[in-house]
C-alpha cells in the first residue's frame, strides 16, 4: 500500500519555476519537459480530454467522446468502468458529487448525489445497536447509507447527456463480462481491503462475507497485477440500469434484493429508503484567489475547507516564501488547522443544520483567523478531529463543445462496508461511519440524514471562463491537496503535471480518544521530496513531523486555454491512471 511513498523519492528537485527553468541549460540529466521531479509531460488535445485513475477507463471516456457523447456521457461511462476496475475506491454502492460547466448557458452547475441514513433507524436505536462503542463502526450494516451514485448518473445524464445510457454503459458491461487485467496499485489496495474484511469477519463485525469473497476473489485470492478479473453479477446490474434507468436500481429488483439482504444481515436500509432518494442540484460556493474564482460544493461535503484555506492564504506572499519552503508550508498548514477547526464543528447536512456556510467566509472572520497565524511558531492549539481514511476515485472530462465535468465518487473507507447484496456484484458503502454520536453536534446521526462527506470535486474560472477542472482523492487530504495544487499553479508557476507531481504534505489530528494531542499541534506528514532545510524549519516552528505513508491523494486535472480552446490534461503519478485526448 506504500507504493506512493516509494515513488515520492523521485520528487522535488531544483524548485525552479517555469520562467527560471527556461533559462537553465539542458544537460546532465535535466529534462526538456517538466521539473526534474516530474515523471511525464502533460497531454494536449483540441477536441476532447479525459483523466481518470485507470487507463482503460480513460480510454472508454475518449471513445464515448469520439462517438458524439458529451463530457457527462463520457464521465458516466468512465465511472461505470471504474466501479468494476477500481472497486477499492468506488462503485454503484457509493455516492457521487459533480461540478459541470455548461457552455450553452456559461454557468457552473453543482450536483450533490449523496445518500441518506435509513429512515427507520432512530438515534436511540443506533445507540442501542452500538452498545459500548462510542462511534459507528467502519464495516457491517450500521454504516450503510443509501447509495447515491446511480441516481447521480441519471440526473446528470437527463440534463447534459447526448448518447443513450445503453451505449454509455456498454463498455463497462463488456469489460465486466469478458474481464480486464487488474492494474498494480489497485491490486495492492484490493489485497489490503480483503485482508481487513477477513479480520472483521473473524471479529464478528460482518454477518456475511461469503458474497464479497465470491465477488472479489479469483481462485480464492485477491487478483494480482495483470491478472484477469470478471464480474458477471455487476454486468447484469449494469444491464438492468441500461434498460430500466435509475428506477431499476431504486424501485425494482435491485432495491428489493438490497432490502432482503440488509434484513438478513441485521441492517436497517429498506426499499422505501432507496425509492425516496433523489440527487440535488446545488449552487457551488466560491472564493477569488489571486484573480481566480475557485468553486467547491457546499456542505455536507468538505469543499468549504479548501475555500477557507485559500481565503486565509490570500494574505500571505507564498511566491516570495518559495515553493516547498518551511515558511510556505507552515502558512498553509496553519490555514488548514483553522479551517478544519470549523470543519469539525459546522460541516453537516444543511437540511438538519441551518447555519449559512458563507458566514465562515465573511471577510472580517477570515481576517481574524489569519491573524491567529504566527510566522515563526505553530499555534499552540486548534481543534483537531481524528484523521479519516478514505478511498475515492476522481475523474474529469472535457468535450469539443466546451463542456467540462469534475466528478468524484466513493464508497468511503476502501471498498466499503464489506457487504455485497446477493448477485448484484457491488459493495454497499460505509459512509455512515462519518456521523458522530455526540448529541447536539451538527453532524450527529439522525434517520434520513446525509452524513458529512469527504469527497469534493473542484473547478476554477478565470475572467468568467472555465480554466481548470480538477480534484485530489483521499479522505481529509482532499482540501489540503486542492490548496497545494492551486498554489503550485498560481503562486509557484508550475505546469499542470508538475503541480500534481510536486512533493506534498498532509496534516492530521490525533486518533487518541480525546481527538487531540496534549499540545494541540497534530502531526505533519511529509513526502520524501520535501527538502531537509524545510523540514528543519518546520520543526523549529514547533510542528511534529512524520514520514510520508503513501496517503497523499490522487490528482487528475484538465486545463483549458481560453484563447485557443486547447485542453491540457494531467494525471496523478501516485496512481495507475492517465490523461488522454484527441
Amino acid at each position: 500500500m506504500r507504493y506512493a511513498a516509494l515513488l515520492a523519492g523521485v520528487m522535488m528537485g531544483s524548485g525552479l519555476g517555469s520562467a527560471a527553468r527556461a533559462e537553465t541549460p539542458i544537460g546532465g540529466g535535466d529534462r526538456i519537459e517538466g521539473q526534474p521531479f516530474a515523471t511525464r509531460a502533460p497531454v494536449y488535445a483540441r477536441h476532447g480530454m479525459a483523466a481518470t485513475a485507470q487507463p482503460l477507463a480513460t480510454q472508454v471516456a475518449i471513445d464515448l467522446l469520439k462517438a458524439g457523447g458529451s463530457a457527462v456521457d463520457a464521465a458516466i461511462g468512465a465511472n461505470a468502468v471504474l466501479g468494476l476496475m477500481e472497486p477499492v475506491a468506488c462503485g454503484v454502492g457509493g455516492d457521487l458529487f459533480a461540478l459541470v460547466w455548461d457552455p450553452k448557458t456559461k454557468a457552473l452547475h453543482g450536483l450533490n448525489g449523496s445518500g441518506r441514513s435509513p429512515a427507520g433507524l432512530s438515534y436511540e436505536a443506533m445507540k442501542a445497536k452500538l452498545g459500548d462503542r462510542a462511534q459507528i463502526p467502519p464495516r457491517g450494516p450500521l454504516p450503510v447509507s443509501v447509495p447515491g451514485a446511480v441516481d447521480g448518473w441519471f440526473t446528470l445524464h437527463a440534463r447534459f447527456g447526448r448518447l443513450p445510457m445503453a451505449k454509455v454503459l456498454a463498455p463497462a458491461i463488456r469489460y465486466a463480462e469478458e474481464g480486464f487485467p487488474v492494474s498494480p496499485l489497485v491490486a495492492e489496495y484490493w489485497r489490503l481491503n480483503l485482508a481487513a474484511f477477513e479480520r472483521s469477519k473473524q471479529a464478528g463485525e460482518l454477518a456475511d462475507y461469503d458474497n464479497a469473497r465470491a465477488t472479489y476473489l479469483v481462485a480464492g485470492q485477491p487478483p494480482k497485477a495483470g491478472e484477469i478479473f470478471k464480474n458477471p453479477d455487476l454486468a447484469r446490474t449494469y444491464r438492468a440500469l441500461a434498460r430500466g434507468g435509475a428506477k431499476a436500481f431504486y424501485r425494482g429488483k435491485v432495491a428489493a434484493t438490497i432490502e432482503a439482504y440488509m434484513k438478513r444481515v441485521g441492517g436497517a436500509l429498506t426499499a422505501r429508503d432507496l425509492a425516496a432518494h433523489k440527487s440535488e442540484w446545488v449552487t457551488p460556493m466560491h472564493v477569488t484567489y489571486r484573480g481566480y474564482e475557485v468553486y467547491e460544493l457546499p456542505p455536507n461535503g468538505q469543499g468549504l475547507a479548501a475555500l477557507q484555506m485559500l481565503a486565509i492564504l490570500e494574505g500571505f506572499d507564498l511566491r516570495k516564501m518559495g515553493l516547498g519552503s518551511a515558511a510556505a508550508i507552515h502558512a498553509m498548514v496553519e490555514a488548514k488547522r483553522l479551517a478544519f477547526e470549523d470543519r469539525a464543528r459546522f460541516y453537516a447536512d444543511p437540511a438538519f443544520y441551518s447555519m449559512d456556510p458563507m458566514r465562515l467566509l465573511a471577510p472580517a472572520r477570515v481576517e481574524a483567523q489569519r491573524a491567529r497565524i504566527l510566522p515563526d511558531h505553530a499555534m499552540a492549539s486548534a481543534a483537531l478531529p481524528a484523521p479519516e481514511e478514505g478511498d475515492t476515485t476522481y475523474l474529469t472530462v472535457a468535450d469539443e463543445r466546451g463542456m467540462m465535468i469534475s466528478l468524484i465518487q466513493s464508497n468511503y473507507r476502501g471498498m466499503g462496508s464489506g457487504l455485497v447484496p446477493d448477485g448484484l456484484g457491488f459493495m454497499l458503502q460505509d459512509r455512515g461511519e462519518l456521523f458522530t454520536m455526540t448529541p447536539g453536534h451538527a453532524n450527529v446521526y439522525a434517520p434520513g440524514k446525509r452524513p458529512f462527506h469527504t469527497i469534493i470535486p473542484a473547478f476554477v474560472l478565470k475572467d468568467g471562463a472555465p480554466w481548470l477542472s480538477f480534484g485530489v482523492m483521499g479522505g481529509a487530504m482532499q482540501p489540503q491537496g486542492h490548496v497545494q495544487i492551486l498554489t503550485n499553479l498560481i503562486d509557484f508557476d508550475l505546469g499542470l503535471q508538475e503541480a500534481g507531481d510536486a512533493a506534498r504534505w498532509r496534516h492530521e489530528g490525533s486518533s487518541e480518544p480525546t481527538g487531540q494531542p496534549a499540545d494541540g499541534v497534530g502531526t505533519l506528514l511529509l513526502e520524501s521530496g520535501i527538502r531537509a532545510a524545510a523540514r528543519a524549519g518546520l520543526e523549529q516552528r514547533g510542528h511534529r513531523l512524520a514520514p510520508g505513508d503513501g496517503g497523499f491523494g490522487g490528482y487528475q486535472a484538465i486545463r483549458r486555454d481560453p484563447a485557443t480552446g486547447v485542453y491540457e490534461g494531467a494525471s496523478e503519478m501516485r496512481k495507475d491512471g492517465c490523461a488522454m485526448g484527441y
